[in-house]
Protein backbone atom coordinates (compact mmCIF):
# COMPACT_ATOMS: atom_id res chain seq x y z
CA UNK A 1 0.00 0.00 0.00
CA UNK A 2 1.42 3.26 -0.95
CA UNK A 3 1.10 6.94 0.33
CA UNK A 4 1.11 10.16 -2.36
CA UNK A 5 1.46 13.87 -1.19
CA UNK A 6 1.26 15.98 -3.93
CA UNK A 7 1.67 19.84 -3.74
CA UNK A 8 2.39 22.15 -6.53
CA UNK A 9 5.96 23.39 -7.80
CA UNK A 10 5.96 26.71 -7.04
CA UNK A 11 7.62 28.91 -4.50
CA UNK A 12 8.22 32.56 -3.56
CA UNK A 13 10.77 34.24 -1.13
CA UNK A 14 9.38 35.89 1.66
CA UNK A 15 10.69 36.54 4.84
CA UNK A 16 6.78 38.00 6.28
CA UNK A 17 5.97 36.69 9.82
CA UNK A 18 2.84 34.01 8.69
CA UNK A 19 0.87 32.45 11.44
CA UNK A 20 -1.41 30.12 11.29
CA UNK A 21 -2.21 30.36 7.76
CA UNK A 22 -2.15 26.32 7.06
CA UNK A 23 -4.16 23.47 8.54
CA UNK A 24 -0.54 21.35 8.41
CA UNK A 25 3.39 21.13 7.55
CA UNK A 26 2.23 19.96 3.84
CA UNK A 27 -0.17 22.92 3.38
CA UNK A 28 1.85 25.17 5.38
CA UNK A 29 5.69 24.81 3.82
CA UNK A 30 8.33 27.48 4.36
CA UNK A 31 11.61 26.58 3.78
CA UNK A 32 15.01 28.80 4.43
CA UNK A 33 17.51 28.68 2.34
CA UNK A 34 20.57 30.75 3.28
CA UNK A 35 19.05 32.90 5.53
CA UNK A 36 16.20 33.26 3.34
CA UNK A 37 12.29 32.29 3.84
CA UNK A 38 10.91 30.77 0.81
CA UNK A 39 6.63 29.76 0.60
CA UNK A 40 6.72 26.61 -1.14
CA UNK A 41 3.49 24.90 -2.39
CA UNK A 42 -0.12 25.62 -1.47
CA UNK A 43 1.28 28.42 1.09
CA UNK A 44 2.77 30.27 -2.07
CA UNK A 45 -0.41 30.26 -3.96
CA UNK A 46 -2.02 31.31 -1.26
CA UNK A 47 -0.02 34.18 0.35
CA UNK A 48 2.25 34.89 -2.24
CA UNK A 49 1.93 37.73 -4.94
CA UNK A 50 4.13 36.07 -7.47
CA UNK A 51 4.69 32.15 -7.67
CA UNK A 52 7.21 30.56 -10.03
CA UNK A 53 9.41 27.20 -10.50
CA UNK A 54 11.96 27.45 -13.60
CA UNK A 55 11.42 24.77 -15.61
CA UNK A 56 13.32 21.63 -15.92
CA UNK A 57 15.75 23.68 -13.47
CA UNK A 58 19.44 21.99 -12.48
CA UNK A 59 20.60 20.54 -9.35
CA UNK A 60 21.95 23.56 -9.02
CA UNK A 61 20.09 26.50 -9.19
CA UNK A 62 18.28 27.43 -5.96
CA UNK A 63 14.58 26.64 -6.81
CA UNK A 64 15.32 22.85 -7.19
CA UNK A 65 17.57 23.11 -4.07
CA UNK A 66 14.62 24.53 -2.19
CA UNK A 67 12.02 22.24 -3.76
CA UNK A 68 14.16 18.75 -2.94
CA UNK A 69 14.59 20.31 0.94
CA UNK A 70 10.68 20.34 0.98
CA UNK A 71 10.16 17.06 -0.50
CA UNK A 72 13.25 15.66 1.83
CA UNK A 73 11.64 17.46 5.11
CA UNK A 74 7.82 15.14 4.35
CA UNK A 75 9.67 12.08 3.62
CA UNK A 76 11.86 12.59 7.13
CA UNK A 77 8.51 13.64 8.61
CA UNK A 78 6.97 10.21 7.75
CA UNK A 79 9.65 7.71 8.11
CA UNK A 80 12.74 9.80 9.67
CA UNK A 81 16.01 9.09 9.05
CA UNK A 82 18.14 7.43 7.00
CA UNK A 83 15.96 7.34 3.76
CA UNK A 84 16.92 6.02 0.53
CA UNK A 85 16.18 8.27 -2.28
CA UNK A 86 15.19 7.86 -6.16
CA UNK A 87 14.27 10.91 -8.17
CA UNK A 88 14.62 11.83 -11.97
CA UNK A 89 14.82 13.92 -14.81
CA UNK A 90 13.58 13.89 -18.36
CA UNK A 91 15.66 12.30 -21.13
CA UNK A 92 16.22 15.64 -22.74
CA UNK A 93 18.10 16.52 -19.07
CA UNK A 94 19.14 13.61 -17.98
CA UNK A 95 22.51 13.11 -18.71
CA UNK A 96 23.46 16.95 -17.85
CA UNK A 97 21.68 16.52 -14.28
CA UNK A 98 22.05 13.37 -12.94
CA UNK A 99 25.75 13.09 -11.48
CA UNK A 100 24.57 16.84 -9.89
CA UNK A 101 21.56 15.60 -8.62
CA UNK A 102 23.24 12.42 -7.23
CA UNK A 103 25.61 14.32 -5.21
CA UNK A 104 23.65 16.69 -3.95
CA UNK A 105 21.33 14.02 -2.43
CA UNK A 106 23.48 11.85 -0.79
CA UNK A 107 24.78 13.47 1.93
CA UNK A 108 23.49 14.42 5.14
CA UNK A 109 20.73 17.55 5.21
CA UNK A 110 19.95 20.32 7.68
CA UNK A 111 16.65 21.72 6.79
CA UNK A 112 15.49 24.98 8.47
CA UNK A 113 11.63 25.19 8.36
CA UNK A 114 9.20 27.27 9.83
CA UNK A 115 6.37 25.63 12.46
CA UNK A 116 4.16 29.49 12.71
CA UNK A 117 2.40 29.10 9.57
CA UNK A 118 0.26 25.63 10.72
CA UNK A 119 -0.01 26.69 15.12
CA UNK A 120 3.96 26.05 15.70
CA UNK A 121 6.19 27.91 17.68
CA UNK A 122 8.86 28.93 15.15
CA UNK A 123 11.78 27.51 13.33
CA UNK A 124 12.69 24.33 13.41
CA UNK A 125 16.10 22.38 12.20
CA UNK A 126 15.95 18.85 11.03
CA UNK A 127 18.55 16.43 10.08
CA UNK A 128 17.83 13.93 7.01
CA UNK A 129 20.26 11.83 6.32
CA UNK A 130 19.93 9.91 2.49
CA UNK A 131 22.06 6.78 2.70
CA UNK A 132 21.04 5.58 -0.92
CA UNK A 133 20.30 7.56 -4.32
CA UNK A 134 19.23 6.27 -7.72
CA UNK A 135 18.77 9.16 -10.48
CA UNK A 136 16.54 7.78 -13.26
CA UNK A 137 14.51 8.83 -16.45
CA UNK A 138 11.38 9.82 -15.65
CA UNK A 139 9.60 7.98 -18.38
CA UNK A 140 11.55 4.93 -16.78
CA UNK A 141 9.54 5.54 -13.51
CA UNK A 142 6.19 5.53 -15.08
CA UNK A 143 7.00 2.24 -16.71
CA UNK A 144 8.35 0.42 -13.67
CA UNK A 145 5.05 1.59 -11.76
CA UNK A 146 2.99 -0.21 -14.69
CA UNK A 147 5.03 -2.92 -14.14
CA UNK A 148 4.80 -2.94 -10.49
CA UNK A 149 0.92 -1.96 -10.13
CA UNK A 150 -0.71 -4.14 -12.99
CA UNK A 151 -0.56 -7.78 -13.06
CA UNK A 152 -1.61 -7.90 -16.31
CA UNK A 153 0.48 -5.62 -18.14
CA UNK A 154 2.49 -6.86 -20.96
CA UNK A 155 5.69 -7.45 -21.35
CA UNK A 156 6.20 -5.05 -24.40
CA UNK A 157 4.42 -1.88 -24.17
CA UNK A 158 4.28 1.47 -25.40
CA UNK A 159 4.77 3.96 -22.65
CA UNK A 160 4.38 7.80 -22.68
CA UNK A 161 4.70 10.54 -20.19
CA UNK A 162 2.67 13.68 -20.68
CA UNK A 163 4.31 15.84 -18.67
CA UNK A 164 4.30 20.13 -18.22
CA UNK A 165 7.92 20.61 -19.14
CA UNK A 166 8.48 17.10 -21.51
CA UNK A 167 6.72 14.88 -22.91
CA UNK A 168 8.32 11.65 -23.26
CA UNK A 169 8.12 8.11 -25.14
CA UNK A 170 9.68 4.73 -25.07
CA UNK A 171 8.64 1.18 -26.04
CA UNK A 172 10.02 -0.80 -22.73
CA UNK A 173 10.39 -4.47 -22.69
CA UNK A 174 11.12 -6.91 -19.92
CA UNK A 175 15.01 -6.44 -21.05
CA UNK A 176 14.40 -2.25 -20.83
CA UNK A 177 13.37 0.37 -23.28
CA UNK A 178 14.45 0.31 -26.87
CA UNK A 179 16.54 3.67 -26.96
CA UNK A 180 16.14 3.98 -30.36
CA UNK A 181 12.44 4.57 -29.85
CA UNK A 182 12.92 6.86 -26.81
CA UNK A 183 11.59 10.37 -27.92
CA UNK A 184 11.33 13.56 -25.83
CA UNK A 185 10.13 17.11 -26.83
CA UNK A 186 7.85 19.66 -25.59
CA UNK A 187 5.27 19.42 -22.76
CA UNK A 188 1.94 20.52 -21.79
CA UNK A 189 3.32 24.18 -21.57
CA UNK A 190 3.04 24.40 -25.02
CA UNK A 191 -0.81 24.49 -24.87
CA UNK A 192 -0.42 26.59 -21.66
CA UNK A 193 1.21 28.89 -23.72
CA UNK A 194 -0.93 28.84 -26.87
CA UNK A 195 -4.28 29.70 -24.05
CA UNK A 196 -2.00 32.38 -22.68
CA UNK A 197 -1.97 33.93 -25.90
CA UNK A 198 -5.22 33.73 -27.06
CA UNK A 199 -6.54 35.32 -23.59
CA UNK A 200 -4.24 37.60 -24.27
CA UNK A 201 -5.41 39.18 -27.49
CA UNK A 202 -8.93 40.32 -25.77
CA UNK A 203 -8.06 40.46 -21.87
CA UNK A 204 -5.61 41.98 -19.65
CA UNK A 205 -4.10 39.59 -18.01
CA UNK A 206 -3.30 41.01 -14.62
CA UNK A 207 0.82 39.91 -14.49
CA UNK A 208 -0.76 36.04 -13.69
CA UNK A 209 2.16 33.85 -13.67
CA UNK A 210 2.31 30.96 -16.15
CA UNK A 211 1.76 28.48 -13.02
CA UNK A 212 -1.27 30.64 -12.46
CA UNK A 213 -2.63 30.01 -16.11
CA UNK A 214 -1.56 26.26 -15.39
CA UNK A 215 -4.08 25.79 -12.79
CA UNK A 216 -6.74 27.80 -14.92
CA UNK A 217 -6.46 25.60 -17.34
CA UNK A 218 -6.46 22.47 -15.27
CA UNK A 219 -9.59 24.24 -13.44
CA UNK A 220 -11.37 24.67 -16.75
CA UNK A 221 -12.33 28.40 -15.84
CA UNK A 222 -10.27 31.66 -15.13
CA UNK A 223 -11.80 35.14 -13.69
CA UNK A 224 -10.73 38.56 -15.40
CA UNK A 225 -12.10 41.82 -15.01
CA UNK A 226 -14.45 40.32 -12.37
CA UNK A 227 -15.88 37.84 -15.60
CA UNK A 228 -15.55 33.82 -14.79
CA UNK A 229 -14.45 32.86 -18.56
CA UNK A 230 -15.17 29.14 -19.48
CA UNK A 231 -11.85 27.82 -21.20
CA UNK A 232 -12.82 24.35 -22.08
CA UNK A 233 -13.33 25.11 -25.81
CA UNK A 234 -9.94 27.03 -26.24
CA UNK A 235 -8.57 24.42 -24.10
CA UNK A 236 -9.78 22.01 -26.08
CA UNK A 237 -8.08 23.87 -29.36
CA UNK A 238 -5.11 24.02 -27.93
CA UNK A 239 -4.58 20.69 -27.03
CA UNK A 240 -5.68 19.47 -30.87
CA UNK A 241 -2.78 21.51 -31.80
CA UNK A 242 -0.56 20.96 -29.49
CA UNK A 243 -1.23 17.39 -30.14
CA UNK A 244 -1.06 17.63 -34.19
CA UNK A 245 2.14 20.36 -33.85
CA UNK A 246 4.40 18.55 -31.53
CA UNK A 247 2.97 14.84 -30.16
CA UNK A 248 1.69 13.09 -33.18
CA UNK A 249 4.93 13.97 -35.26
CA UNK A 250 7.00 13.28 -32.82
CA UNK A 251 5.95 9.80 -32.16
CA UNK A 252 5.75 9.32 -36.20
CA UNK A 253 9.32 9.58 -35.94
CA UNK A 254 10.09 7.65 -33.23
CA UNK A 255 7.80 4.61 -33.68
CA UNK A 256 8.48 2.05 -36.32
CA UNK A 257 6.38 -0.50 -38.21
CA UNK A 258 8.62 -3.11 -36.48
CA UNK A 259 7.70 -1.24 -32.84
CA UNK A 260 3.97 -2.49 -33.34
CA UNK A 261 4.47 -5.49 -34.32
CA UNK A 262 6.02 -6.18 -30.42
CA UNK A 263 3.28 -4.42 -28.65
CA UNK A 264 -0.37 -4.14 -28.66
CA UNK A 265 -0.24 -1.50 -25.83
CA UNK A 266 0.24 2.16 -24.61
CA UNK A 267 0.22 3.44 -21.31
CA UNK A 268 -0.20 7.56 -20.74
CA UNK A 269 1.34 8.85 -17.64
CA UNK A 270 2.02 12.55 -16.52
CA UNK A 271 -0.82 15.49 -16.04
CA UNK A 272 -1.45 15.61 -19.47
CA UNK A 273 -3.29 11.93 -19.50
CA UNK A 274 -5.63 13.88 -16.82
CA UNK A 275 -7.24 15.89 -19.59
CA UNK A 276 -9.69 13.79 -21.63
CA UNK A 277 -9.34 15.66 -24.50
CA UNK A 278 -5.38 14.79 -25.18
CA UNK A 279 -6.40 11.08 -24.60
CA UNK A 280 -8.66 10.85 -27.11
CA UNK A 281 -6.47 12.20 -29.75
CA UNK A 282 -4.28 9.10 -28.56
CA UNK A 283 -7.03 6.90 -28.81
CA UNK A 284 -8.41 8.61 -32.55
CA UNK A 285 -5.23 8.32 -33.88
CA UNK A 286 -3.97 4.36 -33.00
CA UNK A 287 -7.36 3.14 -33.63
CA UNK A 288 -7.03 -0.52 -34.39
CA UNK A 289 -3.25 -0.64 -33.25
CA UNK A 290 -2.96 0.07 -30.26
CA UNK A 291 -5.27 -0.28 -26.62
CA UNK A 292 -4.92 3.11 -24.92
CA UNK A 293 -4.26 3.23 -21.03
CA UNK A 294 -4.86 5.48 -18.41
CA UNK A 295 -4.07 4.36 -15.39
CA UNK A 296 -5.80 5.89 -11.48
CA UNK A 297 -3.60 9.44 -10.57
CA UNK A 298 -1.75 8.76 -14.13
CA UNK A 299 0.44 12.13 -12.75
CA UNK A 300 1.47 10.04 -9.65
CA UNK A 301 2.82 7.01 -11.82
CA UNK A 302 6.55 8.55 -11.85
CA UNK A 303 6.95 9.14 -7.97
CA UNK A 304 5.35 5.60 -7.63
CA UNK A 305 8.14 4.12 -10.17
CA UNK A 306 10.96 5.64 -8.25
CA UNK A 307 9.24 4.29 -4.99
CA UNK A 308 9.17 0.96 -6.01
CA UNK A 309 13.04 1.69 -7.11
CA UNK A 310 14.00 2.93 -4.03
CA UNK A 311 12.66 -0.89 -2.37
CA UNK A 312 14.68 -2.13 -4.78
CA UNK A 313 17.86 -0.73 -4.39
CA UNK A 314 17.69 0.01 -0.21
CA UNK A 315 17.06 -4.27 0.32
CA UNK A 316 13.34 -4.74 0.13
CA UNK A 317 12.60 -1.88 3.45
CA UNK A 318 9.74 -0.28 3.13
CA UNK A 319 10.40 1.69 5.74
CA UNK A 320 13.13 4.05 3.87
CA UNK A 321 11.69 3.62 0.34
CA UNK A 322 11.11 7.05 -1.05
CA UNK A 323 9.94 8.50 -4.39
CA UNK A 324 9.97 11.91 -5.28
CA UNK A 325 9.42 13.17 -8.30
CA UNK A 326 10.30 17.43 -8.38
CA UNK A 327 8.09 18.07 -11.15
CA UNK A 328 7.55 21.25 -13.35
CA UNK A 329 4.09 21.41 -12.18
CA UNK A 330 3.87 19.43 -9.23
CA UNK A 331 6.26 17.74 -6.53
CA UNK A 332 4.89 14.74 -5.46
CA UNK A 333 6.13 12.41 -2.76
CA UNK A 334 5.58 8.45 -2.36
CA UNK A 335 5.93 6.16 0.25
CA UNK A 336 4.91 2.84 1.60
CA UNK A 337 2.32 2.82 4.07
CA UNK A 338 3.59 2.03 7.79
CA UNK A 339 2.44 -0.65 9.60
CA UNK A 340 1.15 0.32 12.90
CA UNK A 341 2.75 -1.25 16.07
CA UNK A 342 0.03 -2.73 18.10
Amino acid sequence: MIEVIKYPSVLESSNLELRNVAKDLVSGLKIYHDNIGYLVGDLALSEGTSPHRNINSSPEEIDYKIFLKAGLLLASQKLGSPITVTTGFPFSTFQVFKENAYRLLENEHIIEYDTQTFGGGGRKKMAVEVDRVAVIPEVVGCSMAVRQMYSDAPKNFFMISLGYGTMEAILSTEGGLVQRSSVSTFGLRYAINLITRELQKDNYLDLKTEHQIDQYFSEGTIILNRKRLDLRELRKQVITQYYNDVISPSIRKAFSDSDFSKSADLYLAGGGANYVELVNLFRDEFDGLLNVHVPDSPEQMASIGYCYNSLAIGGGAKDKAVGLDLGNSSTILTTFKQEKED
